[in-house]
């Protein structure tokens, strides 16, 4: 059988549509100048180390991967380091380093209990080793890397650029901007001033920058010509208003085409959970897709979709726990990126489905 009748065949297979199938994908200034989507090493290659590591985001570049994606957040001193929430007793052996530093506190709207980065010095931050979050993935690493600054992680994809010789893109998160500004430690001016010495200041320039809050997005518009995108969460956590952060603007459902044009007037892009785009029932079978990659294609943005693993716990039955068909299914429905932790398998899929266009 012809890959192309194949991968129309797949789509079918999975609920998707085959009028879907293989899309044109609409020019857009800010995605990268090629027909395929990008590949985002999701926190680095963080199912094969422990994620926001410098040895994750190595990973993740040496198979192969567009670009890196570092959550920041920051230290009581104002240094950006590299970890997916301010409360890090998961991800590292803060709780046996400073077992008095223990805590509780309100972000975002909800209690959090544990040890958070603006309570430690960049030094501090320095003596902490990392360690794998989840209970199922290889926790031989687990002590062996320390956490990173957002400046090193630069630093490593400007040497890795010299050493392969194609541009590493760079990825960044602003997290809980709304609540870091309420303690005086704004996330957006620290970055871009980062951004901005590393010569990462023109629109064309090789980074996203993405947020969940549009507020911390309208920020940076202000600051920064660099591509900005728009991070929507599962349906479950719609609709999208900053209520919880303290930011009074109800923002709306922006998956709609009126909330889309709305989006395009700061951001360049969504980030969506892969449910926005495929819905999945209750008993865990899929549903028809929706129209958002249609949509924001429409507004002129593209659609970087998060978050895909190999492991068959994260698949939906449909996928009969291959990976593989689950890279393919969004493929051929048009999107223009994905967040990865398995870069690896991210790529050989865009190879099959290139071999099938």
């Amino acid at each position: 059988m012809p890959a192309r009748a194949f991968l129309v065949r797949l789509a079918a297979s999975l609920l998707l549509p085959a009028a879907l199938a293989v899309p044109e994908r609409p020019a857009m200034a800010q995605q990268p100048d090629t027909p395929l989507p990008v590949v985002i090493g999701h926190r680095g290659a963080c199912g094969y180390r422990p994620e926001h590591t410098l040895a994750s985001y190595e990973l993740a570049i040496d198979m192969g991967a567009d670009f890196i994606e570092p959550d920041l957040v920051p230290t009581r001193d104002g240094a950006l380091i590299a970890r997916h929430e301010n409360e890090i007793s998961g991800t590292t052996d803060v709780a046996e380093a400073f077992p008095d530093r223990r805590t509780t506190k309100t972000i975002d709207g909800a209690p959090v209990t544990g040890f958070f980065t603006e309570d430690f010095t960049l030094a501090e931050i320095r003596t902490l080793r990392a360690r794998e979050r989840l209970p199922f993935r290889d926790h031989g690493f687990d002590g062996r890397f320390p956490v990173p600054t957002f400046e090193e992680i630069v630093a490593l994809a400007r040497r890795k650029e010299k050493e392969t010789g194609r541009v590493i893109g760079l990825y960044p998160e602003t997290k809980h901007p709304t609540y870091f500004r309420s303690i005086g430690l704004p996330l957006e001016p620290r970055l871009v001033e980062i951004l901005r010495r590393n010569g990462y200041d023109t629109p064309d320039a090789a980074v996203y920058v993405q947020s969940f809050e549009p507020g911390s997005l309208e920020a940076l518009r202000e600051l920064t010509p660099v591509p900005l995108v728009l991070l929507l969460g599962a349906p479950e956590k719609r609709p999208y208003d900053l209520a919880a952060s303290g930011d009074p603007r109800t923002y709306g459902d922006l998956t709609t085409p009126a909330g889309l044009a709305s989006v395009a007037r700061f951001a360049t892009g969504i980030g969506p959970d892969k449910r926005l785009v495929v819905p999945q029932n209750p008993d865990g079978s899929l549903c028809s897709p929706t129209s958002l990659v249609a949509d924001a294609h429409a507004a002129g943005l593209f659609v970087h979709a998060y978050t895909f693993r190999n492991e068959p716990r994260f698949l939906a039955p449909a996928y009969d726990g291959d990976p593989f068909k689950e890279y393919l299914s969004f493929y051929v429905l048009g999107v223009d990126g994905v967040f990865s932790d398995f870069p690896d398998t991210a790529l050989a899929a865009r190879t099959a489905f290139a071999k099938g266009r």
